[in-house]
């Protein structure tokens, strides 16, 4: 008998590792908007991404495996390193000043769209019917998130609703989807928890400039407030990005990618607890039409 005979049916240590990345990457739009009344979004960005790199700096250095980058894997590292971990984190947090948790997280997952699109575009992997087909749906559920929010004002708002919101967080997906261009290749050489070290440290280092700033939002940040910095640090950053390295040694790429779809609707039910917000119900089709799109472009 073979290992893979003895292999379970069910992975329950990976489906662990997927489901505690979900939950905790969900958890962060709603600490992220929690917070953003006490931190600009260039201190909190360079606030997370110090102490994530600081507790994934200690795994990585009780752990011992170190892979050395050649030339070319260090250029995919710095580009995740300032796309992904500086700009995304910057654009997002700026983002929720003035979108709520929910449609913010639902606008992200054009995300996989864009990666699909860039990869045809980049990496010639071409355009399949239903990635065009998925793709135009998820732009048109984007534009009416994107219209709803930008007209509407409610309660719920810490600021009136604008384009400027949606745009931040387009430009997020953007730098994400760049940031998972860069990193497919480089995982295939070097150990996931190193890359997300050495990426999550070269995104603190671009955001540098906001530590003054930083360090005034300390000093009048109330506990709550600088507790939900630290969590943001350790759970969605730290922990969050080891367990999505873990899983994807255990499971393919492609179905733990469908996992992510489950973030938004998490994302809005603790909104609603713990923040008391509802998105708008015609941004919530909205959002539901973006993710149908991204269910249809991933069908061959």
């Amino acid at each position: 008998m073979t290992d893979l005979d003895t292999r379970p049916a069910v992975d329950w240590l990976a489906l662990g590792a997927v489901t505690v990345t979900v939950v905790s990457w969900a958890s962060a739009f709603v600490a992220i908007r929690g917070v953003g009344e006490s931190f600009g979004a260039g201190p909190l960005a360079l606030g997370r991404l110090l102490i994530g790199s600081f507790a994934l700096g200690a795994i990585v250095l009780v752990r011992r495996q170190w892979v050395k980058p050649n030339r070319t894997q260090w250029l995919q590292i710095i580009s995740i390193g300032v796309f992904w971990f500086g700009i995304y984190n910057v654009s997002l947090n700026a983002a929720e000043q003035r979108v709520d948790a929910g449609t913010t997280s639902m606008i992200i997952q054009i995300g996989p769209i864009l990666v699909a699109l860039f990869a045809g575009l980049l990496l010639g992997e071409g355009f399949p019917k239903w990635l065009v087909i998925g793709a135009g749906i998820a732009f048109a559920g984007a534009v009416m998130v994107g219209v709803v929010t930008a007209v509407t004002t409610t309660s719920t708002t810490k600021t009136d609703a604008d384009f400027l919101g949606i745009a931040l967080c387009l430009v997020s997906a953007v730098t994400y989807a760049i940031g998972v261009l860069s990193q497919k290749p480089v995982l295939r050489t070097i150990p996931g928890l190193q890359v997300t070290w050495m990426a999550c440290t070269i995104g603190a280092v671009c955001t540098l400039p906001f530590a003054p700033a930083l360090l005034d939002d300390l000093s009048t940040a109330s506990s709550g407030a600088t507790g939900g910095l630290i969590y943001l640090g350790l759970v969605p950053t730290a922990l969050a990005f080891s367990t999505w390295a873990y899983a994807l040694t255990r499971m393919n790429a492609g179905k733990l990618g469908i996992t992510t779809y489950a973030v938004p609707p998490i994302t809005i039910t603790l909104a609603w607890l713990l923040l008391g917000e509802i998105p708008h119900i015609l941004a919530v089709v909205g959002g539901v039409i973006c993710l149908v799109g991204v269910g249809l472009s991933r069908k061959r």
